[in-house]
């Protein structure tokens, strides 16, 4: 490239995203002057859903500034509790992503989720369509312009992806209230009317139920509730929201 010099600098949370000479701070680039900044931005490896406030000369600028020579430029994280505007706060989470998805949906939390890989097309647009936050580590997939809007997982553990998702977009937790097979919502059932559903040993050792209103699954307080009210009692404790 022969066009101007500028300086930039990222916040430290998005430096995983850029090459290594580029994450000590402010650093020299040279752009082709006619590229916007959202552009040059995308071109050092950040997705734009984790670019905040853009600086230009400590000035907020929009991501359609072309930058001009010797201009700093200031990348930032995006604000958390980060606000998505436009329609009510709900997930797709891609193939990779099954066990995070489970866990929101114990919390209440609306997350659709696709377990079989339909490809990065289908996926953002099913994210335009519903206007889902489409959740993901594929940072490609994020690049796409068609999404609605999307976020990076940063981690690869669940324990950590949830911390991740509910620190960034505060979504209202309502635990126990959501199919964490199929998404739907769960219902009050009647020992008798889900008697068919049940093995032989689940209807002596237990007369509290719930069944999802769309695939008919029916829950009970079994041997794995332990564990999951710890994830549930961990993320009230930390996020809101009622335990109960």
């Amino acid at each position: 490239m022969n066009g101007p010099e500028i300086t930039l600098e990222v916040a430290p949370e998005l430096r995983l995203f850029v090459p290594h000479d580029r994450r000590r701070g402010a650093t020299p680039l040279t752009t082709d002057g006619a590229s916007t900044l959202g552009h040059v931005i995308e071109s050092l490896g950040i997705p734009l859903t984790e670019a905040g406030e853009l600086l230009v000369n400590g000035a907020p600028a929009h991501r359609s500034h072309i930058p001009g020579p010797g201009e700093h430029i200031a990348v930032q994280a995006v604000e958390r509790p980060q606000q998505v505007p436009g329609a009510p706060l709900r997930f797709l989470l891609d193939v990779h992503l099954g066990t995070l998805a489970r866990r929101l949906r114990l919390l209440g939390v609306d997350a659709a989720y696709e377990s079989e890989d339909i490809g990065d097309p289908a996926l953002a647009a099913l994210s335009a369509r519903e206007r889902r936050v489409l959740l993901s580590r594929d940072r490609g997939l994020l690049r796409r312009r068609e999404i609605w809007a999307g976020a990076y997982v940063y981690s690869d553990r669940p324990q950590e992806q949830l911390r991740d998702i509910l620190g960034r977009f505060a979504p209202a937790l309502a635990p126990w209230t959501r199919c964490t097979a199929c998404n739907g919502t769960l219902a009050g059932a009647d020992k008798d009317a889900v008697s068919d559903l049940l093995e032989h040993g689940t209807q002596q050792a237990y007369d509290v139920f719930a069944q999802c209103t769309e695939c008919a699954r029916v829950y009970w307080r079994g041997a794995h509730h332990g564990h999951l009210e710890t994830i549930v009692a961990d993320a009230v404790r930390e996020f809101g929201g009622a335990a109960a």
